[in-house]
Order: structure tokens, then C-alpha cells, then sequence
């Protein structure tokens, strides 16, 4: 978040995003942002965690590749011949020396999957890569901003993973549990402390009387650029409301960072288009206010979330709990749990509606409309907050259970950024005092940051430059282009 941003999760004093200071959240606010594999729905292209010839952890369960059944290919080849309304149109490209490359009708690279990394462009030319080498994870999406992952701890047979966000020369680590499901690696958000059980309580319930407070966001340039699409509640009647406003806040402003950055320092080789920063009245944007419903829907997240992490609290001081994943590879990631249906999109995504693409902008909101995985892994979505409009409320399509998952994780490391920034206030600004405070660390403590992380990124960033320039002359003399 802004101002007095700490390296290291488990300090829980991170200030929120709200100050209108550049937020070091390219770590834990943007962790799918960065996890995860982009959706499959472009085409088939199922990346899985690892890359087309790696199997997760530890070498288990089935290879995830490029050539896996796209999710309108099932009972027979998918990928970009298949035909669907959730296929994007293109075709796809067999490469030199292995691996294959989706291209869109304009002649856009949309994805590609060679020697162990994925490469992902949105319709906006937004660049993801994901690549693993020798067990270490790497995501990167954008100039500067990424994060790396490493084999951190191991304890009853569960695989715990550091991760350290790196954003523009701000470090942050974290922790994540990996785990499999269905024969498919998935990456889990882990609490590095817990707060007394009766904390959890005070966010929980409803204070004594509804608490007028003002953010201050007024002259914050980010708050400007989305003032058609988001609005703070005129009154909280629980912290819960609060921490949704928080939470929200610290998205929006910082993909309006991500856009700023952007603009001054563009990057011809990253390929990312500029966008405006005009406020969205000034581009006529159709951005349609986020409606009371859908906020009270995540606030109601936001409750259900606090309660099970004070259910883990009481238990030793969270020793003994799974952090709110899975205990064993028979129980469903939390992306799925049916009391969890609304996410906050934590990076931007790519969905595909009858047979075209769309943008999913950071700030967006979707609804899980599906309760179980298909064969690839996908879940069904439907659009209830669109920011940009460009996939517009409404639209629906599949996204990668992984992607979720990401938004999932997301969601909880807000959750623990907006509890620490209520803690901090403890009664100030005109909201009630709060009770005990005090923390307890939990069963895995954060790592160390990896100060080799920004070399990885940047090293990554060159090999995907060059692997896309490579990719681009193959593109453009494949006279076949499996149409």
C-alpha cells in the first residue's frame, strides 16, 4: 500500500493505498496478478502452473501444455482449430525446435509457449510471462514487476513456497502452500500472523451506530480517473464495509499506477499500449458505477473470510490450521468454495464471449457462475463490475480456476492489509476503538526477501523479447498458419 510500505508480510504495517503514494502492491496486492497462468479461454491454450514440459511439484501429475483440449474442444482437438463461443478467432502456429504460438486475425501475437515459458498478450498488448526452471517460478507483467518463487518449507508432508514481489525497486515476500487438485498445481495464500480471536469479532459484527468517515481520496489523481466507476459508501455500518472500500481503493489505484508507469516509460519491445490517464468522464468512457449489490456482496466476503480466519486463530494461535486451504488434494481450491463467489480482477484478463475477446481490467468485478471445473481446468464467470467497458456487465465466459485461485489470494492479502490499517487507525479518524490488536505469528514464518528477484524479472523480460521477435518472423512466413 502507500506511504510506510514493508518489505515483509508478516508485519501487518503496510499504510493502504489511499494516500495517493506509490503502493508497493505489485507484491501482495497483485498476487494473482502475477500467479497463475493466463485463462485458457484464448484458443485452448492451457498453460498450466508449470511450463509444457514441467508437472508442478516435485515432477507430479500430468503436463500442461499448449496442446491440451481448448474449452470448446472437448470430445476432440482444441485449441485454435476448434470452433466455439468461447474460442477466440486465429489461428496457431507450430514452431521451429518445439512449442507453439496462437496469433489473432490482425497479426497480434496472443500467446506462446516455448522451452518452459508462456507468453501472454491482452488485446491491449499487456504482456504476462510465466517460466520455471529448476523448481523456481517466475511471473512477470510488466516492466518491473513480478515476482519470483522458490521451495521455501516443508512440514507434514505440505510444500510451502516464498514468494517476492518486486516492484520497481520495492521488495515484499510472502508465503504459499502448494497443493494439487484433480492433478493440477495450485499455489495458496498463507496468513503469516493472526490477530486475537476477538479482533476478528469487532470486524465481524456491526459497530454500535453507523461511522461517517472521509478517505480523503478528493484531489488523489487516481480517485478522479474512477469517479464513474467507484464510490466509498456515504457510511459503514462494520469494518467489514470499510475494508471493502479499502480494498477496492487499493486496486484501482494501483492499476492507475501500473497505467502511469506505463505512459512514462513506454517500452517499444514490451509492445504495451498507452493508455489515456484522462478521467474517464473526459473519454467518454461507458463505465457503469460498481453498484451497491456487488459491494455488499464482497463485504459479505470480507465477513465470511474474517470469520474462518478467526476459527484458525483460536486454534493455537493458528498452528494447527490449514490457513484456509485445503487439507488434503480431495478438497477444492478456495476459488471454489460456494461461499466465495465475487472476485476483484487482481490482473488484467483476457475473456472470451461468442467467439470474441475482451479485456477483464484490474479493478473489475466477476461473478462465479459455475461450481466445479471442467476438463481443462476452466470455471465460468459473468462480468458484474466492468471499470473500462470493455467486457461489459454481463458478458460471460470461462477463466482458469488457477487465475481465480490468484484473485482469491489476492482478496485474503487485502483482507490482512485493510485489518492491519483499521489496527493502526485504533479508533482515530472518527471510527470506533478497536480491541486487542496484538498479533501472533504463524506456523511458517515470512522469508527473507530474494534480492535476486529483479535480476530474474529483467533476465526473463530479454529472453521474452527475443522469443517473441523469433516467434513474429516464424508467424509471418508460416504459410499453413492452421487455419
Amino acid at each position: 500500500m502507500g506511504g510506510n510500505r514493508n518489505g515483509n508480510m508478516g508485519s501487518g504495517n503496510r499504510n493502504g493505498t489511499m494516500g495517493g503514494n506509490r503502493n508497493g502492491t505489485m507484491g501482495g496486492n497483485r498476487n494473482s496478478t502475477m500467479g497463475g497462468n493466463r485463462n485458457s479461454t484464448t484458443g485452448g491454450t492451457r498453460n498450466g502452473n508449470m511450463g509444457p514440459n514441467n508437472k508442478g511439484f516435485g515432477n507430479k501429475g500430468p503436463a500442461n501444455g499448449m496442446n491440451n483440449r481448448g474449452p470448446a474442444g472437448r470430445g476432440g482437438p482444441g485449441g485454435m482449430n476448434a470452433r466455439g463461443p468461447h474460442v477466440a478467432p486465429g489461428r496457431q502456429v507450430s514452431l521451429k525446435g518445439g512449442g507453439s504460438a496462437q496469433i489473432r486475425p490482425n497479426g497480434q501475437i496472443r500467446s506462446i509457449n516455448r522451452n518452459g515459458m508462456q507468453i501472454q498478450r491482452g488485446v491491449r498488448g499487456e504482456r504476462r510471462i510465466v517460466s520455471t526452471r529448476n523448481g523456481v517460478r517466475v511471473v512477470s507483467v510488466g516492466r518491473g514487476r513480478g515476482y519470483v518463487q522458490r521451495a521455501y518449507f516443508n512440514r507434514g508432508g505440505r510444500a510451502y513456497y516464498s514468494r517476492t514481489y518486486y516492484y520497481h525497486g520495492v521488495y515484499r515476500t510472502g508465503v504459499y502452500r502448494g497443493y494439487y487438485w484433480h492433478g493440477r498445481p495450485y499455489y495458496g495464500y498463507y496468513p503469516p500472523y493472526y490477530y486475537h480471536p476477538g479482533y476478528y469479532g469487532w470486524v465481524y459484527n456491526p459497530w454500535p451506530a453507523p461511522v461517517y468517515y472521509s478517505w480523503g481520496w478528493g484531489p488523489a489523481p487516481w480517485y478522479g480517473y474512477y469517479g464513474p466507476y467507484f464510490a466509498p459508501y456515504p457510511v459503514y455500518p462494520s469494518a467489514a464495509f470499510w475494508i471493502t472500500d479499502f480494498m477496492i481503493a487499493a486496486t484501482l489505484q494501483a492499476a492507475y499506477e501500473a497505467q502511469a508507469n506505463a505512459v512514462l516509460y513506454p517500452n517499444a519491445a514490451d509492445g504495451t499500449l498507452v493508455a489515456s490517464l484522462l478521467p474517464m468522464a473526459a473519454e467518454g468512457s461507458d463505465a457503469v458505477k460498481l453498484s451497491p449489490e456487488v459491494k455488499n456482496a464482497l463485504a459479505e466476503e470480507v465477513k465470511s473470510e474474517t470469520a474462518a480466519e478467526q476459527a484458525d486463530a483460536s486454534k493455537s494461535g493458528g498452528s494447527a490450521s490449514s490457513g484456509g486451504q485445503p487439507s488434503d488434494s480431495n478438497e477444492a481450491p478456495p476459488a471454489l468454495d460456494p461461499k466465495f463467489r465475487y472476485f476483484v480482477i487482481s490482473s488484467d484478463e483476457t475473456l472470451v464471449a461468442d467467439g470474441q475477446e475482451c479485456d477483464l481490467s484490474q479493478g473489475d468485478v466477476i461473478m462465479r457462475t459455475s461450481d466445479a471445473a471442467d476438463d481443462d481446468g476452466n470455471v465460468n464467470v459473468k462480468v458484474v463490475g466492468s471499470s473500462k467497458s470493455d467486457c461489459a456487465v454481463g458478458t460471460e465466459g470461462p477463466i482458469a480456476l488457477d487465475d481465480l485461485q490468484e484473485m482469491y489470494n489476492q482478496f485474503r492479502d487485502q483482507l490482512k492489509n485493510g485489518m492491519a490499517e483499521l489496527a493502526k487507525k485504533n479508533g482515530s479518524g472518527g471510527l470506533p476503538k478497536a480491541p486487542d490488536t496484538s498479533t501472533v505469528t504463524g506456523d511458517v514464518p515470512p522469508p527473507p526477501p530474494d534480492k535476486s528477484a529483479e535480476k530474474d524479472l529483467q533476465e526473463q523480460q530479454s529472453a521474452a523479447d527475443q522469443t517473441e521477435s523469433e516467434v513474429k518472423q516464424e508467424a509471418a512466413s508460416d504459410s499453413g498458419g492452421g487455419q
